[in-house]
């Protein structure tokens, strides 16, 4: 163990983000990494990026009883994005990157947080058990896909179809604005709760996604390590 952590050969896997929105926003978090007060590490932010998506989570599961309380998941929606956005790019401003600590921590954290997300809409009753399980499974295979092919590819995907967690958070705060005047929306006719549409949309296009870059990396692997 000790001659696997005192390893400098270790290759970070080449990150590939092209999001809608990723222009901007790396442009954004050079900015704010210039101006981070130098008492704030990455450490600092990944911790604020957990604690915002628990409390989201638990002004989810409120938001049932007060519906107003979802623009305090916006609210932490937002400092989730700061804390989880910004943290690699200030290690990496800084040059105090620690490749393995960072994909690990960043990742679980994510995991975590998608969990405590997702529960706490569950509980809130604008999106049926059903539906917010099987968003939280299509995610984290989606995930774990993302994970697989940085391993065994050397490439980390952190958007999929010019999709990425910031246009994801942004359809979320756009979804809980619409939210507090109606959790309910009509479909030819049949009334249905407006956020359990929304999960089926997510998850007919992460299940889609996943399909396609899981045949897309097999045969790139296939291709890699053909058998004479």
């Amino acid at each position: 163990m000790e001659q696997l952590m005192n390893n400098r050969s270790f290759q970070d896997a080449r990150r590939e983000q092209t999001s809608v929105l990723a222009p901007l926003e790396r442009a954004a978090l050079r900015r704010l990494a210039r101006r981070m007060p130098q008492w704030v590490n990455s450490d600092h932010l990944s911790l604020l990026g957990l604690v915002a998506m628990f409390l989201a989570g638990v002004f989810y599961a409120a938001s049932g009883q007060n519906p107003m309380m979802l623009h305090l998941v916006n609210v932490c929606i937002f400092l989730n994005w700061f804390g989880d956005s910004l943290d690699g790019t200030l290690a990496r401003y800084r040059d105090r990157q620690r490749p393995r600590y960072g994909f690990y921590v960043d990742h679980i954290i994510d995991t975590f947080g998608t969990m405590f997300l997702i529960f706490g809409l569950a509980l809130s009753g604008y999106m049926t058990e059903r539906v917010a399980a099987a968003v939280l499974i299509v995610f984290l295979m989606l995930a774990i896909n993302s994970y697989l092919a940085a391993y065994a590819l050397g490439i980390f995907k952190i958007s999929q179809w010019k999709l990425g967690p910031t246009e994801i958070r942004l359809l979320l705060i756009i979804g809980n604005l619409f939210l507090i005047h109606s959790a309910h929306a009509r479909i030819f006719g049949h009334r249905f709760l407006l956020f359990d549409i929304g999960g089926v949309v997510s998850i007919v296009v992460m299940g889609t996604m996943l399909v396609f870059s899981t045949i897309k990396n097999t045969h790139t692997l296939y291709e890699l390590e053909r058998l004479p």
